[in-house]
């Protein structure tokens, strides 16, 4: 659940989806793909960085001629939340890499915040392509924070990929500007009610303790059957607290099984929350701001062809703030809307596998 990027007065339209010469497979071409089994355990693998943390990170190596699918998860996850997307190009000798980001599964779970710096993550990721020898025909795809990561790496590394692709979160440009709360009261100006209450929250130093006693309560929310619920419980201040604080429930989401709810419930419980959280301390402090100073103004726009899957139904990272974001940094997008909300790798995973299957084959030329 992360967006950070100050609406224009474009964003606040809406948009038609744009598909650039991008020709589908049909859907009964992948529907045996609809049901997967968990990611492999034995093709985990460790790597130490070069500013010496363990990543914890899912590889398999490509066929002869087929690019590297990056896949990079966002809160709460961890490397498991691309599952689907693993199963369906893995099966077409696509080379994957997946890992568990900082704070998150089998990676290293620094308390500092400065350590969670985006531009430092992806020097991780970077590092941890390194050491499988992975040094071009790499195409990043991101989601929620996960986008993030892949802007930065846009940013930054651009000569090592082919391409980025980003569902739900758009590319996210660098804020060197705006502090958490100016930048609150502008989108609440512009879109006549807040967006990012929750970050204070998850913020706070009691939030961990407060959601890992009332798990169940957190996750109900977060993987909501009704995506509306998002508007009053977790995009005002102190919504979310108060929810969690009540230990309210409602219907988690029908696109997760019994079993996926339980993996997805013991990878974040069996490593805690505090890793997953100090991602939103490096948005309420400075942590985040000084690190987009670093960042050279000429960086910011992407030449490489980018893919964005906006979700319809996402109230956080809304269609079309993504989508006029796309238009103003990426000058070879594609984007593609989906009738979804923000778990869309999830909920539209087979619609969202054939576009970016087609969308792969195209950029890979």
């Amino acid at each position: 659940m992360e967006l950070h990027q100050l609406p224009s007065s474009a964003a606040v339209n809406h948009f038609s989806p744009r598909e650039r010469g991008i020709k589908r497979p049909p859907l009964s071409a992948i529907s045996h793909h609809t049901s997967f089994s968990a990611m492999d355990s034995s093709l985990y693998k460790k790597s130490t960085t070069s500013r010496g943390l363990a990543y914890n990170y899912y590889f398999s190596k490509p066929a002869a001629g087929k690019p590297t699918l990056l896949f990079l998860h966002g809160f709460p996850s961890t490397s498991y939340d691309w599952r689907h997307q693993v199963a369906f190009f893995q099966s077409r000798s696509y080379g994957i890499i997946v890992p568990d980001l900082l704070g998150y599964g089998g990676t290293d779970k620094p308390s500092d915040p400065a350590l969670y710096a985006v531009t430092l993550i992806a020097k991780d990721v970077v590092d941890v392509l390194d050491s499988e020898g992975i040094s071009d025909s790499v195409i990043a795809v991101g989601h929620d924070w996960g986008s993030k990561v892949a802007s930065r790496l846009a940013n930054l590394y651009a000569d090592r990929f082919v391409a980025f692709a980003f569902f739900a979160v758009s590319y996210v440009a660098p804020n060197p500007i705006l502090p958490y709360d100016t930048l609150k009261e502008h989108v609440k100006k512009a879109f006549g009610r807040e967006v990012f209450g929750y970050w204070s929250f998850f913020s706070d130093e009691d939030a961990v303790a407060l959601c890992e006693k009332n798990f169940d309560s957190f996750f109900s929310l977060l993987f909501a059957n009704d995506s509306s619920l998002w508007v009053p419980n977790v995009t005002e201040t102190g919504a979310t607290r108060a929810w969690i604080e009540s230990n309210k429930h409602t219907d988690i989401a029908s696109y997760l099984s019994e079993e996926e709810i339980k993996n997805h419930k013991h990878a974040l419980l069996s490593n805690g929350l505090a890793g997953p959280f100090t991602w939103y301390k490096v948005l309420t402090s400075t942590v985040d701001l000084e690190d987009s100073k670093t960042i050279p103004q000429e960086k910011y726009p992407v030449s490489k062809p980018t893919f964005f899957g906006a979700c319809k139904q996402d109230v956080v990272a809304m269609a079309p703030v993504g989508q006029a974001t796309m238009q103003q940094f990426c000058s070879n997008a594609v984007i593609k809307e989906y009738d979804a909300a923000h778990w869309v790798i999830l909920e539209a995973k087979d619609q969202v596998n054939s576009d970016l299957a087609a969308w792969v084959e195209e950029v890979s030329k």
